[in-house]
């Protein structure tokens, strides 16, 4: 077999493995659409027989001898019934056909939005693992397109291929029945399809899945572009950008194209195996008239019965590319969903019902890369006890493991070896819930979500009322400049905040932070990037945040580092220095009082600046 096939098949198992779970929940309504598809099959076979019957009455009463013996002459009131049959067997298939089609469109529909909400679930639940290697923007292309993809082939694909199969079955089964010599031209039909359709499929689906994939590369070229859209117009870097979002637009056209010249190519060949079918059958059907075998009804049931069995030969060639492009869709949505979930809860998880926030990390290695822990290494063989409500600084070197700390902390990644705890209990025995629910995270770019200042600062406690709200924006203070805005509380923050300041973001962080009442907080660089005199802002709104709290600072801030209780110089992946800031700036191998004087020299500057 070769490779195009094995990954055609192995794209439609692993599309179909993704959407069984979901479809199998709405089992009553699919089995109630294909039953009315069944029907309107039904009405589609009887749709000729009022034509027949009048050709047949006619030619008997002008003489002619080869009819069914239950045929009667031509009257007016047969012509009428006939007349009506028609119109009451096409109202009746045009029914079934709408009610076909709502059922598959309402199954498509929730099947797509419980797919889409699974998969966004699963992509919250990656770990750091995941996150720090993917393209934001093709994932986001795979949640919203690719899944909508699957969605729109359920409707005008899958419904129509299915009533089309069973067309085809019932039709061929039929025309056998009338003649089996004309019924054998169109089964030779059928099978000439499926051989020249059988090596297309796999071609479409491979060139599917390139120009998914291109068009994925064009999501993260568009995503970073425009998410940084302020350096790259600070750097003059539009035409650098346009230049790369052209290439991968043009090779996303190529692959496009390529895909549906060979869906174009599969219909043509369609069309030339109907034609000569349907030669095959003027011809045969006339001579088996003309010998008397058949009426002259039969030949024009036989006809519309091929005319209407072809049809479905066509169609089907033109789904067979959609499908085709469908599962390349679903093969992309499928790898995300195969990432795997290194950082999971415990099924018999603790849920601690109070935690004092004592932090404990005992003999800890952590690497990024794969979960096995063969990625690179970044600390090595941690040991370390903060007891609760002591306030512990991080400083030491870029790159030395401190914000892999962080991490650790929130649980989003596990170590490698060893077992970091929380009030004596291993984080990995603990619900996520717990971990997280118990910890309060300031980074160093502050995420705002899109929505008001009062909605930002409420998803520290979303039960939390307007006035507890605003108690936590004046402890961060941020209450003076949120009350001088037009709106107040009710302004809305922009995109990630972009239409505040970074020491206007920080405060709403800790304002958050706050509202969250947390027994740990965790800060990564939450004063890196601000000027000085918004830096001492957040200083103070961080002093308020930490009081009474245990709390862990990664910082390069001297004056944050000389007001914890403790200090931890990490470097090369291990904690070298351990001690309050006075025990360390007094060693004589003075590399705290270095580090110190460095930063303050470094603050000086930029106060001058």
């Amino acid at each position: 077999m070769s490779r195009g096939k094995r990954l055609d098949r192995r794209a439609l198992r692993r599309t179909l493995g993704l959407l069984g779970p979901h479809l199998r929940e709405h089992r009553p309504l699919a089995a109630g659409g294909i039953l009315v598809l069944l029907a309107e099959v039904a009405f589609r076979v009887l749709e000729p027989w009022p034509l027949k019957i009048v050709v047949d009455a006619i030619s008997l009463s002008l003489g002619a001898g080869n009819v069914d013996p239950w045929i009667p002459e031509a009257s007016w009131q047969l012509l009428l019934a006939a007349g009506l049959a028609t119109v009451a067997v096409v109202g009746f298939r045009a029914l079934a056909n709408y009610l076909a089609t709502v059922a598959f469109a309402l199954v498509g529909s929730r099947v797509s939005t419980a797919l889409r909400e699974r998969v966004f679930a699963h992509v919250q639940s990656l770990s750091d693992r995941y996150h720090s290697v993917s393209r934001a923007g093709d994932t986001v292309q795979r949640l919203v397109s690719d899944i909508g993809k699957l969605q729109e082939v359920a409707v005008t694909a899958g419904l129509p291929l299915l009533a089309n199969v069973i067309t085809l079955v019932v039709m061929c089964t039929v025309m056998l029945f009338l003649d089996w010599l004309l019924g054998l031209v169109v089964v030779a039909a059928i099978l000439a399809f499926l051989l020249v359709g059988r090596g297309s499929a796999a071609r479409i689906t491979e060139a599917s899945r390139r120009t998914r994939q291109g068009e994925g590369a064009l999501a993260n070229t568009a995503h970073e572009s425009l998410g940084a859209i302020r350096t790259v117009q600070a750097y003059g870097l539009e035409e650098h950008m346009a230049d790369s979002f052209g290439r991968s637009n043009r090779q996303a056209l190529t692959q496009g194209v390529q895909s549906r010249r060979l869906a174009a190519a599969l219909e043509r060949v369609t069309d030339v195996i109907v034609g000569v079918a349907t030669a095959a059958v003027l011809f045969g059907g006339g001579l088996r008239v003309l010998e008397g075998a058949m009426s002259l009804g039969d030949l024009v049931l036989f006809t519309t019965y091929l005319k209407t069995c072809m049809k479905p030969l066509r169609d089907m060639a033109k789904y067979t590319g959609r499908i085709a492009r469908a599962a390349a869709s679903g093969e992309r949505v499928a790898d995300l969903v195969d990432e795997c979930v290194d950082v999971r809860e415990a099924p018999d998880a603790l849920v601690l019902p109070r935690v004092r926030g004592e932090i404990a990390l005992r003999h800890v290695d952590a690497a990024h890369g794969d979960p096995g822990g063969r990625g690179r290494a970044v600390l090595r063989d941690v040991d370390l006890v903060i007891p609760a409500g002591q306030h512990v600084a991080v400083v030491g070197p870029s790159g030395s493991g401190k914000s892999t700390l962080v991490s650790l902390l929130v649980r989003m990644m596990d170590p490698v070896a060893g077992a970091v705890t929380l009030d004596g209990h291993d984080l990995r025995r603990l619900s996520l819930g717990t971990v997280r629910g118990s910890t309060a995270l300031l980074l160093q770019d502050p995420v705002l979500f899109h929505g008001t200042v009062r909605e930002n600062i409420r998803l520290g406690r979303p039960q939390a009322t307007d006035a507890e709200v605003e108690a936590a924006a004046a402890a961060a203070q941020a209450h003076e400049f949120i009350t001088a805005f037009p709106q107040g509380y009710d302004t809305p923050v922009g995109e990630r905040g972009a239409t505040l300041s970074g020491g206007q973001r920080q405060r709403l962080a800790i304002a958050r932070a706050l509202l969250r009442d947390a027994p740990v907080v965790v800060l990564d660089e939450a004063t890196t990037g601000l000027d000085p005199r918004a830096a001492r802002d957040v200083l103070d709104a961080v002093g308020r945040l930490v009081r009474g709290r245990t709390s862990l600072a990664v910082t390069h801030d001297a004056a944050l580092a000389l007001a914890a209780d403790r200090v931890l110089w990490v470097q090369d992946g291990r904690i070298l220095l351990d001690g309050t800031p006075e025990e360390l700036h007094a060693r004589p191998d003075g590399v705290f009082a270095a580090w110190v004087e460095q930063q303050g020299a470094q603050g000086r500057r930029e106060v001058r600046s």
